[in-house]
């Protein structure tokens, strides 16, 4: 509970590496299978909590995904008990939590990143770490930081040296970065660089507001009208002429190429406001069964020549892993998802109005793979397009806007996000919020982005420090596995 509490809606962020400490002090002096229980038992009460928002897709899939997720936990405190009897055990420690945390986040069913700890540490010194070590390597200093605190706890008394020298590379950790903070890294990349004038519209969604289909004619007409109005406003010069208007996922949930309507609806907003709109777009897919979650460059001419597809559906949410096997079953979710939604593939970015646009789309945003390469193929800012709407009233909205901010700073380029009704506003490069609009209401950020091309240190050695970490982190289990089977079972001479 205590790691849960560190992000929203509780935000004590000072509980992460005390959670941390808790798990090592619980498991370190136990047998394996022991071990197993306690860190099952942690990750079932801090997936429990953190994404109690998942009831509102089906109690169900709540119920379903947190002992997968707890799973990994078990194995985290497995390798805490393992590597214990290493020297300097509290870095293994650290890597063997960040190794299952990149398993955790790519497998199964393309893995599940919401509990990294680096989400949790936005507004904390940890956090400054980000653009240069990225969200890994802050995983890492969490973990590190509270491994040493129950190194500290544990043997401080009997190694007062020790102690201190823990304690003084702790603190470390928190000053370090103050002094090379990511405003004294990204803040000069801004200064005379090319600026574009995004406009992100809000459209909200009528009713309780967490049933878009239910309402999705209105949804987009919502968007239409809004786009129209900013339109107007440009024209009497009370607004900024936009570069081009960011619409959220599922602004329309029909396909626009085969609904007349919306086709015409999205056209004429489109037509009135003279730029490019890219549309959050629910679109046929290559069979009757399929269907596509794409964000559409609809230019003035009504082409949509660029186009991105959602990298990470959700499964039992979008689609339905082993459907064939589950058919017999007589499940009401299968009705519940006709069309399974296929995954993009794109790693470049959008050609936008001229602008190198990094495109995600909602839970995109907590997947290394769809960010980073992007940023590396020359993406200048992002934009995040969302719905949430079915997460109305939860938490999910304030845990995915602080996954976007953590991302903001780690790419060192501003992010937009614009979601159906709420949480849209502007990311400044150093997870400052700029801009933020009232959920549940229809509105409209008009801002200034300036274009990035410089990477930060995080973008481009971020999967070198992922993967010598979790290699670290694999190696020292293995080896403290080994080193724990020949003293249980030791070698006779013959």
């Amino acid at each position: 509970m205590a790691a849960a509490g560190a992000s929203a809606p509780w935000d004590e962020r000072w509980l992460l590496p005390l959670a941390v400490a808790a798990l090592v002090l619980l498991v370190q002096r136990v047998p394996v299978r022991r071990a197993a229980v306690l860190g099952l038992l942690f990750g079932l009460a801090y997936t429990l909590a953190l994404t109690v928002w998942m009831r509102a897709v089906g109690t169900d899939a709540w119920l379903l995904l947190s002992p997968v997720v707890a799973g990994f936990y078990a194995l985290i405190a497995v390798g805490i008990a393992l590597v214990r009897r290493l020297r300097g055990w509290p870095w293994w420690t650290a890597c063997v939590w960040v190794a299952t945390e990149a398993a955790m986040s790519t497998w199964p069913l393309g893995g599940f990143p919401w509990t990294r700890l680096a989400w949790a540490a936005v507004d904390t010194p940890f956090a400054l770490w980000l653009p240069w070590i990225g969200a890994t390597g802050v995983s890492f200093l969490i973990a590190l930081t509270g491994a040493i605190l129950a190194w500290v706890l544990q043997e401080g008394r009997a190694r007062p040296a020790g102690a201190a020298a823990a304690v003084v590379a702790a603190l470390l950790v928190a000053v370090v970065p103050v002094l090379f903070s990511p405003e004294s890294l990204t803040s000069s990349w801004e200064a005379g660089r090319p600026v574009v004038t995004v406009a992100a519209v809000q459209g909200d969604v009528p009713g309780a507001g967490n049933d878009l289909v239910a309402v999705h004619e209105q949804v987009t007409a919502n968007h239409v009208r809004a786009t129209v109005d900013l339109a107007r406003r440009v024209e009497d010069g009370a607004v900024q002429q936009p570069d081009f208007v960011l619409w959220p996922e599922n602004s329309t949930a029909v396909d626009p190429f085969t609904d007349e309507q919306t086709n015409a609806g999205i056209s004429r907003a489109v037509a009135a406001i003279g730029v490019p709109v890219l549309v959050g777009a629910i679109v046929d897919g290559p069979r009757p069964d399929a269907v596509l979650n794409q964000g559409l460059v609809w230019l003035p001419d009504g082409s949509t020549a660029e186009r991105y597809t959602k990298r990470h559906p959700v499964p039992f949410g979008e689609y339905v892993p082993f459907r064939s096997q589950l058919a017999g079953l007589q499940i009401g979710r299968l009705d519940m998802i006709p069309r399974d939604m296929i995954a993009g593939t794109r790693s470049r970015p959008l050609d936008v109005a001229g602008t190198r646009v990094v495109d995600l789309i909602c839970f995109d945003v907590a997947y290394d793979d769809s960010l980073i390469a992007q940023v590396q193929n020359g993406g200048q800012m992002v934009t995040v397009q969302t719905s949430n709407a079915t997460f109305t009233g939860t938490s999910q909205l304030e845990q995915q806007f602080t996954i976007s901010r953590a991302r903001a700073m780690e790419t060192g380029r501003t992010v937009v996000v614009a979601s159906t009704n709420g949480i849209s506003g502007v990311i400044a490069p150093d997870g400052t919020v700029r801009q933020q609009l009232e959920p549940r209401t229809t509105d409209i950020a008009v801002t200034e982005v300036a274009l990035v091309d410089a990477q930060t240190p995080a973008v481009r050695h971020g999967s070198l420090i992922k993967l010598v970490l979790c290699l670290i982190g694999v190696a020292a289990a293995i080896l403290a596995a080994a080193s724990n089977s020949r003293r249980q079972f030791p070698m006779r001479g013959i």
